[in-house]
């Protein structure tokens, strides 16, 4: 059973790469119930290895993962999601021949028993309401905005208490990303969702996070509330 106690994410001495090269030396975070955190680096600082390691979809080679006081180190991705956790990449990850609606049925093929797919659809409309107005589109078809709501959409509907998130923002026009920030911001509020935010957009990443990490060379060298991060003139400095 869950730990209701623990952080939804705790993370320490996390050690991982690829084939020969480490990538990660060490990285330690947490991430709490109905808390924002967002990891930031210049690319190649280690961030999206450092959720892939989280996931299992990279082996970490020491250190421990643990997702809802579950120690999934070293163990298949399913083992992490059935902890509670869900990732959405970089990449817009839909099923361009489907519709929106059948996009997220398939993401409800994790979800615990008993879950209440009607209500999770019901919700997912309200927080993204264009998507119930394109119901019945094929999501290949829709902008990148629409189709990132669609993807995020499909993590929601398998009802994750841990949501790990790279670069949401990524070609995206700058009112969708603070539409997507602003629902993201209210499922941590409303729903207690603990969300790990990879992020390039630094300022409106610190906008909705409730503390910050930042990321060097495969090491966190900093931990800062946001507020504190966003005093900061010279916080390209870190980097």
């Amino acid at each position: 059973m869950p730990d209701n106690s623990a952080p939804l994410l705790d993370v320490s001495g996390l050690v991982a790469g690829y084939g020969r090269k480490e990538v990660l030396h060490g990285v330690g975070l947490r991430v709490e119930a109905g808390e924002i955190v967002t990891l930031m680096g210049h690319n190649g600082a280690g961030k999206t290895t450092t959720i892939r390691a989280v996931l299992g979809a990279v082996r970490p080679r020491a250190g421990t993962v643990r997702i809802a006081g579950r120690d999934t180190t070293r163990r298949p991705v399913r083992r992490a999601v059935a902890a509670g956790a869900a990732m959405i990449p970089s990449e817009r990850f839909v099923f361009p021949d489907l519709s929106v609606h059948d996009n997220l049925l398939l993401g409800a093929a994790n979800a615990p028993s008993g879950s209440g797919t009607a209500q999770r659809l019901a919700t997912v409309k309200e927080l993204f309401p264009i998507l119930g107005e394109r119901w019945k589109q094929p999501a290949g078809s829709m902008s990148g905005g629409q189709q990132r709501m669609v993807s995020l959409g499909m993590a929601l509907m398998a009802r994750p208490r841990l949501l790990l998130l790279d670069e949401p923002s990524l070609g995206l026009a700058p009112s969708v990303v603070e539409t997507i920030f602003g629902r993201l911001r209210s499922l941590a509020d409303d729903e207690g969702l603990g969300i790990l935010l990879l992020e390039q957009n630094v300022k409106q990443a610190l906008k909705i996070a409730d503390r910050a990490y930042a990321m060097r060379s495969g090491q966190v060298i900093l931990e800062e509330t946001a507020e504190q991060m966003r005093r900061r003139t010279d916080f390209w400095d870190l980097f």
